[in-house]
C-alpha cells in the first residue's frame, strides 16, 4: 500500500505539471522523475532499459524527447496484435513498450513464429526502421505452469529458456526484415519473473505469456535533443 500510495502522489504531480508530453516529459526529465520512472518501469515489467547516458538529462531535453516519443508510439498503434503503452525508462525519459500475446506470435511451448505473427514483426519492422535513432530491447516472459515431470526449480529455468527462445526469435526475424542489429540492445528472457496479472486464473496466464519490445531514446536521440534538432 506505500508503494501504491507513493506511486499515486508521483503522479498526482506529474498530472499538476500537464497532461501532453511537451509538459510531462520536464517533469519526468527532471531529478525527481528517475525515481517515479524506476517504480512505473519494474511495475509495467520494464527491466531497467535505457542508454547508458553520462550525466543527468535536464528538463529541456526531456521534454522534448517526450514530444518525440508520442510519435513513436503514435505508428507502434497501427501494428496489429499488439498492445502500445508509454512507459519510463532507466533514465526518467519516455518510451514506448510493445507487447505481444505470446499466444499470437508462438504454439503452445514453442518458439517458432506463426505465419500470422509475421504480420505484425513486418509491420513492426517498419516502425524500427523508420525510427532509428530509438535503441530497442527484447524481453520475453511466460506463466508459472509447470512442465511435466519437472521439479518446480526444474519448470523455472524451463521457462526462462524458452521465453529467451521467443525473445530470440523475434530479434531473428526483426533482423531479417533489415532492422539493424546493433539497434537492438538487449535480448532476454525472464520466464516467469515480473508478471503482469495474476497466475492464479487462465486469463492472467495469458496476459504473463508475452513478448515485450521496448522503443527508448538512444544517446543519439539524446544527444539530438539536447542540441534542439530533434524532430
Amino acid at each position: 500500500m506505500r508503494v501504491k500510495s507513493l506511486i499515486m502522489a508521483l503522479c498526482m504531480g506529474i498530472v499538476l505539471v500537464g497532461c501532453n508530453n511537451l509538459q510531462k516529459g520536464a517533469g519526468i526529465g527532471a531529478a525527481g522523475g528517475a525515481v517515479l520512472g524506476g517504480i512505473i518501469g519494474h511495475i509495467a515489467g520494464n527491466t531497467a532499459v535505457g542508454a547508458a547516458i553520462g550525466g543527468a538529462v535536464g528538463a529541456g531535453t526531456g521534454a522534448i524527447i517526450g514530444k518525440h516519443m508520442d510519435k513513436v508510439k503514435a505508428e507502434a498503434e497501427q501494428v496489429k496484435n499488439a498492445e502500445v503503452q508509454e512507459v519510463t525508462d532507466a533514465n526518467g525519459l519516455d518510451a514506448v513498450k510493445v507487447t505481444f500475446d505470446s499466444g499470437i506470435l508462438f504454439a503452445t511451448g514453442k518458439a517458432d513464429l506463426t505465419a500470422a505473427s509475421k504480420i505484425s514483426l513486418q509491420e513492426l519492422a517498419n516502425v524500427l526502421k523508420k525510427n532509428t535513432n530509438c535503441d530497442v530491447a527484447i524481453q520475453g516472459y511466460t506463466d508459472n505452469v509447470g512442465f511435466k515431470g519437472k521439479t518446480a526449480a526444474q519448470s523455472v529455468e524451463l521457462n526462462k529458456a524458452l521465453s529467451l527462445d521467443r525473445a530470440a526469435a523475434v530479434y531473428t526475424y526483426l533482423q531479417s526484415l533489415g532492422v539493424n542489429a546493433s539497434q537492438v540492445k538487449n535480448v532476454e528472457g525472464f520466464g516467469q519473473e515480473n508478471p503482469v496479472a495474476s497466475n492464479d486464473t487462465e486469463a492472467g496466464r495469458k496476459q504473463n505469456r508475452r513478448v515485450e519490445v521496448y522503443l527508448y531514446a538512444s544517446q543519439e536521440m539524446i544527444n539530438a535533443a539536447e542540441a534542439g534538432t530533434l524532430q
